[in-house]
Formats: structure tokens, sequence, C-alpha cells
């Protein structure tokens, strides 16, 4: 863990880098995802969103996950393959996240933000790919399974969350679509790599 591969190091610089901007030049409304409809959507946020983050915690506990699990899939699919996960698996999480609250919950999403769609998809690719690789957890300091650690890191996101401010819907989103992607190439016989 922590030995960072050279595109997740770029995307925690992107990501520090943004949220230094969001702190200093206002960036959030421009590149956070405003519900569709709203006179404040563009469809470039579906992209932007992955980027901003709504504070110190939010980003440090989005980038210490990146770190811990990102250069694994990294190593284990080369970096053009990891990049198309990880965009593919963020952006689907923000599309699930905006269609759903647009079709059946007309104005009650507010803004979206944070590359924890992205982050759901890793962590369900990880458990896929690496099912029985144990991780010790911080807190309790226990060894689990990665096929379990995604369902109990799932499970703690919505259970601790009693503010609502959360995009669980967009976290399911993540980890669907990298369910989706990780079976396709399977079917294909691509999961390993290029």
């Amino acid at each position: 863990m922590f030995r960072l591969t050279p595109l997740v190091r770029t995307l925690i610089i992107i990501n520090v880098v943004v949220f230094l901007l969001q702190q200093f030049v206002g960036l959030t409304p421009y590149i956070s995802l405003w519900p569709i409809g709203s006179g404040a959507f563009a469809p470039y946020q579906f992209f932007t969103y992955m980027f901003a983050h709504g504070g110190i915690g939010h980003i440090f506990f989005n980038m210490f996950a990146l770190a811990s699990f990102a250069p694994i899939l990294e190593n284990h699919w080369g970096d053009k393959k990891f990049l198309i996960f990880y965009l593919a698996t963020g952006m689907g999480a923000a599309i699930i996240y905006a269609l759903v609250n647009y079709y059946f919950f007309p104005g009650a999403g507010g803004i979206m933000l944070g590359a924890s769609g992205a982050l759901y998809g890793i962590l369900m690719a990880f458990g896929m790919i690496f099912p029985n690789l144990e991780i010790m957890l911080l807190f309790p300091p226990i060894p689990i399974k990665a096929k379990y650690m995604v369902f109990l890191i799932g499970f703690l996101t919505y259970a601790m969350d009693r503010s609502g401010s959360v995009a669980h819907l967009a976290h399911f989103g993540g980890a669907f679509i990298a369910f989706l992607i990780i079976t396709a190439w399977r079917s294909g016989g691509s999961e390993r790599g290029y």
C-alpha cells in the first residue's frame, strides 16, 4: 500500500490542485454536478465533478482510498486501461445519479462533487479481481478479505451518514458500472490487460 504508481500520483495531484483552486478561486459552482434541468447544469460536469471536493475530510479520505487501492489495479491493468476504468466508473456514477434524480426525484437533488463514484468502482474491481486478498483494517486492526471489504465499506458509509448529504446513489452507481465493466472484460477475455 501507498507505493504510488504514476497515474494514481497524477490523479491525486490533480485533485489536490483543484481543491486548492476551489478554496482560493471559487471554482466549485462551475465544476460540481448540478441537477439536470437546473440553470447551472452542463454536460461537462459529468467529468469535472470527480475532481472537486466538499472539504478537507472529503478529499483526505477519497485520496487515502485512491492511494490505498488504485496502485494495485494500475499495476494489474496498466495505466491506459486503469484510466479508462476510472473515468468510466466516475462518469457512470454521475450519470446514474443525475438521471435517477431527474426522473424519479425531480428537484430533490443538490449539487454533487467528489471522486467517490470512481472510488467505489475501484473498490468493486478490487473485490472482484482479488477476492481472497486479505486487507488489514485500520480500525479495528483485523484482516478482512477484499470481497467482504467492499460491502463493509459501502455499509459503513451508508450507516454513518446522518446528514443526508452523501450521494449514496453515486457510490452504488460507481460500483455497479465497475461490476458491468469487469464482467464484460472477463467475458471478452481482456480483464487482465490489453
